[in-house]
Formats: structure tokens, C-alpha cells, sequence
């Protein structure tokens, strides 16, 4: 019998090669529908704004007060929107808000994936979002932020409802824009004090003092300081002191340095040794922002003002 005519499991064979991770593609996320209502899509701008309003409600359940106060207008050309402004001021977000009763879906509920049967691609050209102010749990946020050239589909499920799935800037169709966010930096802390209470406490140890300080070094830099003191059962209090560096370069990298950490009780210094070389090791890597965006995102300028409030700001090439 000649090689040939043999059986494929008499043939001599070779280990299929191992695959490396890091040659392996990397998976591009399918962006979720936006769900907007019955099909066919919307007809002009007041109808469009009405389907916002309603996947805004829909989306953040009984966690927000207010949308109904919120200003939201756009204008449609074919199947392109030529503009959609969106002004959230006086809303209200909560976490810990039930959710509403009436059908919204609300964070967590199972997304809209339909069995699609049409797709028409459309651009938003230009959205703007303002908030003076939306509070966000507690904290009065003032937001505003304008984008242009963002790419989407309309969708139609086999469900006679219409969606918009955004489609991934790239080189060839990038976005533009700027963004700014703005916090009371008094504010920051104490909303920051009520989340870090409640996850010690969850470890049975309790925050009994907070104080963060941060003060600028320039443009796009800032030092931090914190200072807590904590309670652990009956016998063990201490207060925990914290410092860094943080930095935006001109070519958008992010770094973290000098990080110190210190207690004044022996044990408490002690537990905190253990933890300094893996701080150590994470604050080593710096973070190429630009790096993390789509390739039709590319980040021109990044700026940090720190005075009474805490203003972060960000414009898009």
C-alpha cells in the first residue's frame, strides 16, 4: 500500500502550532442598539428628540429626576441628524434609587438584540450635551461637551421597533470635538468620603476622617494628598497619609509618581509595606491615552485646573 492509500491516521503528522496571544486579533466590541421606539425611523426633529428623551428615561430607570425638564432638540436631513442638542441641567442621577415600575428597562436590564432585517447608514454631524448643573450622586457636576462626525446605523428589527447602532470612528472617518467637566473640589471629597465609608465598612472597618488636597503644578499636572484616619474594632485606630504625583505629557501619556504611603501606628505601616512594591509596580506603567482610543479618536489636549473647583478638559484633533 503506498502512502497515498493509506489511512489519514497512518500518515506521519505534526503538533498543530501553538497560538501566540499576542500575535492572536484582538476583539473589536459590537457597540449596543440604542432602542427608539417603533420602526420606521423617526420623522423630523421633534420626534427624534421625543425617542431620546424616552431611551434616556428607559435606560437610567427610577434613577433619574427630572429628564422631563430636560431641553432636547434636533433636526433630521434624510437620513442624517444635522444636529441634536441636549441640555440636562437640574437632572438628577441617583445609584441608589429603585427602579421604576412601567417597563423601564433600567442599568442591568437585558439589552435590545433583535433579529435585524434593515440597516441604513446615517451621521450624527454634530451633538451637544450641556448640564449647569446634573448632579451625579449627590455631587453637582457642570458638563458641557460637542462632537461632530459620528457615525451610525439605523436599524430595524424583525420586532417593527428602530434603533441606532454607532459605528467605530476610523482614520478615514474621524471625530471631532471637545469636552469639559467640571466639580466643586470640596464636593469631590465628600462625595468620596461616602463611597470609600461604605466599602470599608464592608471589610468591618471604619472612616472616620477624610481629607483630600489637591493643588496644581501646572497645565496638566497636579499633586494629591490624603490624609484618613480609620477604626478597626476596639483597639485599632490609625490614620493613613497618601501622596502622588499625576501628570499629562504633550503626547497624551499619563503618569503617576512618587507615591508614598505612611502611618503613624507600627502596624498599620507594617500592612502598608506590604502593599507599597505592587502600588509601586502598577504606578511604574504609564498610560498612553491616545493609545486606548479608536483609531479615528485621536486626543490633541488634555488640561487639569485645580483651585475651588476641579475642572478637567479634553479637545479632540
Amino acid at each position: 500500500m503506498t502512502d497515498a492509500a493509506r489511512p489519514s491516521s497512518a500518515l506521519p503528522t505534526t503538533p498543530d502550532p501553538v497560538p501566540d496571544p499576542a500575535s492572536a486579533p484582538v476583539p473589536v466590541p459590537v457597540p449596543d442598539l440604542v432602542p427608539l421606539g417603533p420602526a420606521p425611523r423617526p420623522a423630523d426633529g421633534a420626534d427624534l428628540a421625543a425617542r431620546i428623551r424616552a431611551a434616556l428615561a428607559a435606560e437610567l430607570g427610577g434613577r433619574v429626576v427630572g429628564l422631563e425638564r430636560a431641553a432636547i432638540t434636533a433636526e433630521l436631513d434624510g437620513a442624517d441628524v444635522a444636529s441634536a442638542d441636549i441640555d440636562l441641567t437640574g437632572v438628577v442621577v441617583r445609584l441608589d434609587a429603585p427602579q421604576a415600575a412601567g417597563g423601564a428597562a433600567g442599568p442591568g436590564a437585558p439589552r435590545w438584540q433583535p433579529d435585524v432585517v434593515r440597516r441604513e447608514p446615517a451621521t450624527l454631524r454634530r451633538v451637544r450635551v450641556d448640564a449647569h448643573r446634573l448632579v451625579v450622586v449627590d455631587l453637582p457636576v457642570d458638563v458641557t461637551a460637542e462632537l461632530e462626525g459620528l457615525r451610525f446605523d439605523w436599524v430595524e428589527g424583525a420586532d417593527g421597533r428602530i434603533g441606532a447602532q454607532p459605528v467605530e470612528p476610523s482614520g478615514a472617518h474621524p471625530v471631532s470635538g471637545h469636552a469639559r467637566v467640571s466639580v466643586d473640589k470640596d464636593g469631590l471629597v465628600a462625595t468620596a468620603r461616602g463611597i470609600l465609608a461604605v466599602v470599608l465598612l464592608q471589610q468591618g472597618v471604619t472612616l472616620t476622617a477624610l481629607d483630600v488636597d489637591l493643588v496644581s503644578a501646572g497645565p496638566r499636572a497636579a499633586t494629591v494628598r490624603i490624609d484618613a484616619a480609620v477604626k478597626k474594632g476596639v483597639f485599632l485606630s490609625a490614620r493613613v497619609q497618601a501622596t502622588a504625583s499625576v501628570s499629562v505629557s504633550a503626547d497624551m501619556v499619563l503618569a503617576v509618581r512618587d507615591v508614598q504611603l505612611a502611618s503613624g501606628n507600627p502596624l498599620v505601616a507594617a500592612l502598608l509595606g506590604t502593599v507599597r512594591g505592587r502600588v509601586e509596580a502598577a504606578t511604574s506603567k504609564d498610560i498612553d491615552l491616545g493609545a486606548q482610543l479608536p483609531e479615528g479618536v485621536r486626543l490633541a489636549d488634555v488640561r487639569l485646573d485645580v483651585g475651588q473647583e476641579l475642572t478637567l478638559s479634553a479637545r479632540l484633533a
